[in-house]
């Protein structure tokens, strides 16, 4: 099971471009809305998600964690106790993390990017504590995996089902997208 995380403000493309390619590589993937059921993105486009924040229980198992960025999405994200709960447990865990845009710092103050590669949206590298940043589109460093912004949407999705399925699934999936 894979958690998708979106709080009022998050970006949309960075959160449904990953969504519809886990579903098409048939990766079980819930959204899960922190400000309500139905979660409005930065640019006032409005999700129904498939939970409430609520609604999931910790102990259930996950296999990954995804938050996308955005403003204030990102600050939302980081003020639920229960995204902070998920990020704790798999971090414990060794499960995969995954953060784009913004909500990379959401990891960094936390202090999960320590002695890890990672990259974000330009400004916000300060956040990134203990991180060694990275100039890229997308960087994996073992189970964390971190995207710079939208334009990298489609990369990361990438990477998320290469980390999850393999390379054959994520070629396959690649090409299934004339990317």
């Amino acid at each position: 099971m894979v958690y998708l995380f979106l709080a009022d403000g998050f970006e949309e493309i960075e959160a449904l471009c990953v969504l519809d390619l886990l579903r098409r590589a048939k990766v079980e993937t819930k959204t899960v809305g922190v400000t309500g059921k139905i979660v409005n993105g930065s640019h006032n486009i409005p999700v129904t998600c498939d939970v409430q924040e609520n609604e999931i229980n910790i102990n259930d198992g996950f296999d990954m964690i995804i938050l996308p960025g955005g403003l204030p999405g990102s600050d939302n994200l980081h003020a639920s106790k229960v995204v902070d709960a998920f990020i704790k447990k798999a971090y414990e865990a060794d499960k995969f993390i995954c953060a784009i845009c913004a909500a990379p710092y959401v990891l960094g103050v936390r202090g999960i990017l320590k002695g890890k590669k990672a990259t974000c949206y330009p400004g916000f590298e300060d956040k990134l504590e203990g991180a060694i940043y990275q100039n890229a589109g997308v960087v994996r460093d073992g189970k964390i995996i971190t995207g710079r912004a939208m334009g990298s949407a489609t990369d990361f999705a990438l990477e998320i089902i290469e980390a999850l399925l393999g390379k054959d699934m994520r070629e396959k999936i690649k090409a299934s997208i004339i990317y």
